[in-house]
């Protein structure tokens, strides 16, 4: 029988008796933004790191489309992010006009009604079998889940940092993300890139993408500075989608019969010095959408998030008033500028095709609750890093698997955004339709009917890196008033075990609450220090 090629070709000539080998080391970022820049700096920050001076990244940037953002919140991948970066907190902290996030508030969710909100805290529940948990929390006698599962509710309540000055860059007595102006962090991750990393930054239009006839794409062609050659092309151009929609038209999977918003008004709503920035975003509920509410040092951002197909304009932007009114009274709504944004909540078919891959509002938008779409970028970006495809070869397998998990990805990302309306007992027209079960999708209604018995646990999302883990879903079912598990044939001795560990978080809640300064304090002490550190090394 005659040996496989593959069999007979040794180390020393293996690419040589099957293919001649296509290295990739020109990646070209098209556009800018959030999505573009982080792109650029942790490519190159990884290059730097592992001394791949052949790996070449060049980001082309028109000078005419801003950043699309109104402050936005990260999830705590942002401080892994940083660091490999090599961009110090203290210097990201006063750069963005950033502060801390430990989580999302949800007012009004489940009946509208005084004293109806939870909290969705990033600390984990209490260690041990989540059985255990969820039972003994079930006999406390209706105390929050939060509260009695994590210290962390206890110190947003108060609006305290979950860190010390004196800690080390990016660590923290609790986990945490951040709230920031998301065009300032577009500028400094591009001064950061082109100045200490030695990415090329091209601002230009693109007025053209050249093809090989093998369906790759060659180079795009700029206005002024011709055309841009790559092997990878990285496709951050936004809604318009240049490279993914444009020139490879992969269709877009409308969600919209999942989640029905399509459309937001957003504001900035200026503070006082000194008056309290929150640690959580603050998500309210209205007749037809929900309120979002982020504290930055400087202002808040507010935005309207709703359906066109259950309220008009008009009737979204008297919510909006009506909020501004009841929360920042000083503010004069009506002198306020709103913005309009519509958009759609969906995602390409497939994100990487032939040499070009969609990251970002190019690959897909879903509402901004939960604040999914910074942390897709960065873990698009992990996909990529660490999955590198060396030669274009190679490229159509890694393709493949990364369509694969980023489906998987997008549509567990709709199922647990369609979790908190499904739960909702509203009665409003709009959340009457979120509970339609045609709306919902199968497997979220599958677990539904698991949960019911036992609580979300690991075994139920048994992916690697689970974009949302079962200790999201606790938060938001039991936050919502969802039963504990009835009774079944199986007990579970461990409860007692919970009540003591329920015990340690009341310590541990007393402790940080004691020891941690507000977020006002540790940012105006940032700021009063006028700390502009240099950019620390490439870690």
């Amino acid at each position: 029988m005659t040996s496989p090629t593959w069999q007979k070709a040794g180390p020393e000539n293996f690419s040589g008796d099957i293919r001649v080998a296509t290295p990739v080391t020109r990646i070209v970022i098209v556009g800018g933004g959030t999505a573009g820049w982080l792109a650029a700096c942790l490519i190159a920050a990884r290059a730097k790191r592992e001394g791949q001076q052949r790996l070449q990244v060049t980001l082309i940037e028109s000078p005419d489309i801003p950043t699309i953002g109104v402050g936005e919140g990260t999830w705590p991948t942002m401080r892994r992010t940083l660091e490999r970066i090599g961009i110090g907190e203290a210097e990201f902290l006063l750069a963005c006009d950033a502060s801390f996030k430990q989580g999302s508030r949800f007012e009004g969710w489940v009946t509208g009604q005084a004293g109806d909100h939870y909290l969705h805290p990033f600390t984990p529940p209490v260690d041990g079998d989540p059985r255990d948990a969820v039972a003994a929390w079930s006999d406390s006698g209706g105390r929050d889940f939060a509260d009695a599962v994590s210290p962390q509710q206890r110190v947003c309540a108060l609006d305290l940092a979950p860190r010390q000055r004196a800690m080390r860059d990016y660590a923290g007595a609790l986990n945490y993300a951040y709230h920031l102006d998301a065009g300032k962090l577009a500028q400094l991750l591009a001064c950061h890139a082109t100045e200490r990393l030695g990415v090329t930054h091209v601002r230009d239009h693109v007025t053209d993408v050249k093809m090989h006839d093998s369906g790759d794409i060659a180079s795009v062609t700029t206005r002024e500075h011709g055309d841009v050659a790559g092997d990878l092309f990285i496709d951050c151009t936004g809604h318009a989608a240049l490279l993914i929609g444009g020139r490879y038209d992969v269709p877009f999977l409308d969600r919209g019969d999942v989640l029905f918003n399509d459309r937001a008004l957003a504001v900035q709503v200026p503070v006082a010095p000194g008056s309290a920035i929150r640690s959580q975003t603050n998500a309210t509920a209205h007749k037809a959408g929900w309120i979002w509410d982020i504290g930055l040092p400087t202002r808040r951002g507010i935005g309207c998030v709703y359906s066109s197909a259950h309220i008009d304009d008009d009737a979204a932007a008297r919510e909006l008033e009506a909020y501004i009114g009841c929360t920042a009274p000083d503010a004069e709504a009506p002198n306020l500028s709103f913005r309009r944004l519509t958009f759609r909540s969906g995602h390409r078919e497939r994100f990487w095709e032939r040499n070009c891959l969609a990251i970002g509002l190019s690959a897909g938008f879903l509402e901004p609750l939960e604040a999914s779409a910074i942390v897709l970028i960065e873990l698009s970006l992990d996909a990529l890093l660490d999955n590198f495809p060396v030669t274009r070869e190679v490229m159509d397998i890694h393709a493949r698997r990364f369509n694969d998990l980023f489906r998987y990805r997008w549509d567990r990302v709709v199922e647990f955004l369609k979790l908190h309306y499904l739960l909702s007992r509203r009665e409003e027209r709009y959340w009457r339709d979120h509970r339609a079960a045609d709306s919902v999708p199968t497997r979220l209604s599958d677990l539904l009917e698991i949960w019911r018995y036992q609580p979300p646990s690991t075994r139920d999302f048994g992916a690697v890196d689970e974009i949302f883990p079962a200790a999201s879903y606790q938060y938001v079912l039991y936050g919502m008033g969802f039963p504990g598990p009835a009774d079944g044939p199986l007990t579970h001795p461990g409860a007692g075990r919970a009540v003591q560990a329920f015990q340690q978080v009341e310590q541990r809640a007393r402790s940080l609450a004691a020891a941690l300064p507000t977020n006002r304090v540790y940012l105006d002490a940032l700021q009063a220090a006028g700390l502009t550190p240099a950019r620390e090394n490439i870690h």
